[in-house]
């Protein structure tokens, strides 16, 4: 049996820190309807907050702990300009981006690691192959072996590591958690998003830093709402001037800031999903089941019940349930379902 590793032990926490999510923390997020049955449900938390970062919307109970997962890297890369990193456009949105190792996206990657004289083998994330199907397809092809480079999280990296060589930090200890990039990280975090609980090892190695979900909705409101020009705005500037870089074509933070302009869109592991509006709204959805196909229709749905305009992504909020080739069911946000009264 493989031993788990606690590198905050949960005994170390205040006691007034937010405690981690349970069984009790949960509320029904979506129904499955399957020729008008009720097939199954996706139980989670969801956090929407207004347009004056305010919660106006809630399920479960937001203020318990959880892992961001991948929404968190906005954080680590607005860390990496301050750590004096001259990130901008491409760059430094994909090191904010779990990309599909496309070409255009590890050219990206490359632009972050040349000018501060590293490569691929600086990279200690996993290796894998492109998540990208035209890319895995010429990966494969060519008999190619996975790279660090192709991993979602090498933009996330390869920032990681220009930020300490600006700095003057240790490379090789970088995913240390007490190393000063991984300190400055953590801060720049609770600045956003409220005080960290516990400390996690996330699934590229990094420390991964626990928050509530109505924290981060509100701080996906504060990087949309930010002072043009700042660090800030400008993560969620390049995130949006360069959406498929973020992700990739296909995948639905990606297509949703391409179907709604000014919208921030970024999706994390284990059913982790955040999007803002333009206008500074945000909805922070985590699926406890860790499935990602609720979480975008149940975060448009959020959005639209408290006023934002997401016509321009109905696509997005569809997700049919098939019997043979036909469309028998779908996939609804349990608020919005037939079989649930509003709450």
């Amino acid at each position: 049996m493989t031993a788990v590793t606690h590198l905050t032990p949960p005994a170390s926490r205040p006691d007034d820190a937010p405690r981690p999510a349970g069984v009790a923390d949960l509320a029904e997020l979506a129904v499955v309807e399957r020729s008008g049955f009720r097939e199954s449900c996706h139980f989670g938390v969801l956090s929407v907050v207004g347009r004056d970062g305010a919660p106006a919307f809630e399920l479960g109970i937001p203020a318990a702990a959880f892992l961001p997962r991948s929404t968190v890297k906005p954080f680590q890369a607005i860390a990496a300009l301050r750590a004096g990193v001259p990130l901008r456009d491409a760059s430094l949105a994909v090191a904010a981006a779990s990309h599909g190792g496309s070409p255009e996206q590890v050219a990206a990657v490359l632009e972050i690691l040349a000018p501060a004289g590293l490569g691929e083998d600086d990279l200690q994330c996993p290796a894998a192959l492109p998540r990208d199907p035209d890319a895995r397809v010429a990966a494969q092809c060519a008999g190619a072996q996975p790279r660090r480079l192709w991993y979602n999280c090498s933009g996330k990296h390869a920032a990681m590591l220009a930020a300490c060589v600006a700095s003057g930090w240790e490379t090789a200890t970088y995913l240390d958690p007490d190393h000063p990039l991984q300190r400055l990280i953590r801060a720049t975090l609770e600045e956003f998003a409220g005080p960290v609980s516990h400390v996690a090892v996330d699934g590229c190695g990094a420390p991964l830093f626990s928050v509530t979900l109505r924290g981060l909705a509100r701080a996906y409101h504060r990087l949309v709402t930010a002072e043009p020009g700042s660090d800030a705005r400008r993560v969620a500037d390049a995130m949006r001037a360069f959406p498929h870089l973020v992700a990739g074509t296909g995948q639905p933070d990606t297509e949703l800031m391409r179907l709604m302009p000014g919208a921030l869109a970024k999706g994390g592991a284990e059913g982790v999903l955040v999007v803002a509006a333009p206008t500074g709204e945000a909805v922070a959805v985590k699926v406890a089941d860790g499935s990602d196909r609720p979480a975008m229709l149940v975060a448009l749905a959020a959005l639209a019940r408290i006023g934002v305009d997401v016509s321009a992504a109905t696509a997005l909020r569809q997700a049919p349930v098939l019997g043979g080739s036909r469309v028998v069911g779908q996939v609804v946000p349990a608020f919005t379902a037939s079989s649930q009264r509003e709450p």
